[in-house]
């Protein structure tokens, strides 16, 4: 697996490319497993953080070169999921976990309203107004946006094998997510999870309920199994084979434009 990043000095939020041609904006909220040190690693050593209830390992280098290949904005979280989840509403239980899978986080637990607080300011605000901004300013250009989030999984969950190399998440706006999974699907030995391993009951399709569907925006979330994408060789496999297939998908003028938007905003 690939070696825990370096705090990006942008801070707890980058944005790259941010005039890219692309109709993609992606994002990758759990692409970091950095901990401000003021946090004492949340009670946790280095080998817990490095572990994928941190963040999501080789997420971030297959958005990157995603990014590079389409000419797509790219918007990502630079602090762990552990401190905040940017990709949980303000009401969910795991927003800030006081146990991730079956770890318990000590510097989690017992959280004032204040100290909740000050993980909202440091992270997740920052985050929700960066892809905001984005999406304004294209608005303000006439460009057309599809939102598209880049995440990974593990191949075992709570002693559970998941069979698939990728799923593709999307609840009833499906425009970028039955072209997806198509091609996916025509990839020979490829085992295409769809709505799996999660799903938008999960509570996990918050980035694209904020912002995508009040918008009207096409939308999918991505998922790779993180075997996949452990080294080099697989990140830039997987990079080019989603790029390729994102860069061909055509929408229809009227579809690009508009499209049902009952999710709240939080």
């Amino acid at each position: 697996m690939e070696p825990a990043p370096q705090h990006s000095s942008e801070g707890p939020v980058q944005v790259t490319n941010r005039r890219g041609t692309s109709p993609y904006v992606l994002v990758c909220e759990h692409g970091s497993n950095f901990v401000p040190l003021r946090f004492g690693g949340l009670g946790l050593d280095a080998s817990e953080l490095s572990r994928h209830i941190a963040w999501d390992p080789g997420a971030l280098p297959v958005a990157q070169r995603m990014a590079r290949s389409l000419d797509a904005v790219l918007v990502q979280c630079c602090v762990s999921r552990l401190v905040i989840d940017c990709n949980r509403p303000l009401d969910a239980p795991d927003l800030i976990p006081s146990i991730s899978e079956a770890t318990v986080v000590p510097g989690n637990a017992g959280l004032s309203v204040v100290d909740r607080e000050l993980r909202l300011v440091l992270s997740w605000r920052p985050f929700h107004a960066a892809v905001e901004a984005v999406i304004a300013e294209r608005f303000a250009r006439g460009m057309e946006t599809r939102l598209v989030s880049v995440h990974s999984f593990t191949p075992v969950y709570h002693r559970r094998s998941r069979p698939w190399q990728i799923g593709i998440i999307h609840d009833d706006d499906r425009r970028l997510a039955t072209p997806l999974i198509a091609a996916l699907e025509a990839v020979e030995g490829l085992n295409v999870g769809i709505n799996q391993p999660y799903s938008p009951a999960d509570r996990v399709y918050f980035t694209h309920e904020r912002h995508a569907r009040p918008r009207g925006l096409a939308c999918a979330m991505i998922e790779i199994r993180n075997d996949e994408i452990g080294d080099e060789s697989g990140q830039r496999h997987w990079a080019a084979l989603l790029a390729g297939i994102l860069s061909r998908i055509r929408l229809a003028s009227h579809e690009a434009r508009s499209a049902p938007a009952h999710s709240r905003r939080v």
